[in-house]
Order: C-alpha cells, then sequence, then structure tokens
C-alpha cells in the first residue's frame, strides 16, 4: 500500500481541510500530520480504497478506512477523542 499521491490528496481535500483546523496537528507536507514532533497521521492509496493510519492511543498506527464520507467522518471522530487524551 503506497502513500497518498496528489491526486489522491486531492480527493481528500475537504476532510484536510478539517483537519487542519484543529489546533494540536501540524501538517509538515501534504497530508502528513504531526502532534509536537511525532508523526500522528498520514493517508494510503490502494485498490481497495484510501486508508488513513493514525495513532489513535497516541502510540501505534491504526489504519482506517477513509475513503467514503461517512468513514471520513468516523475518522473525524476518532481523531478528535485521541486528541482530546492530550488536552486532559
Amino acid at each position: 500500500m503506497k502513500h497518498a499521491g496528489s491526486e489522491t490528496l486531492a480527493l481528500l481535500q475537504p476532510l484536510l481541510a478539517q483537519l487542519r483546523t484543529r489546533a494540536l496537528l501540524r501538517e509538515k507536507s501534504p497530508g502528513a500530520f504531526y502532534v509536537k514532533s511525532k508523526a500522528y497521521l498520514h493517508f494510503h492509496e490502494d485498490p481497495a480504497g484510501i486508508f488513513a493510519d493514525v495513532k489513535l492511543d497516541l502510540v501505534d498506527f491504526t489504519r482506517l478506512r477513509a475513503t467514503t464520507a461517512t468513514e471520513q467522518r468516523t475518522l473525524l471522530k476518532e481523531i478528535d477523542r485521541s486528541l482530546a487524551l492530550l488536552q486532559r
């Protein structure tokens, strides 16, 4: 599974725009987000769809589908829950 290219990232622009509003996330390169100095979220493309690798537990990457609008909403909810752990 390869990292998302520019065409895939273009499809994700609405999602990426929402991610950019999260104060704790820093986009170091297109579609690759960090929390502080640690990699937190990036995307992959595959014939089966678009996937996000995200450190929901702030330690290990978890792979979630991010192809459909419903999947992207679920991803955002999971990210918000994860980032809330840092604000405690």
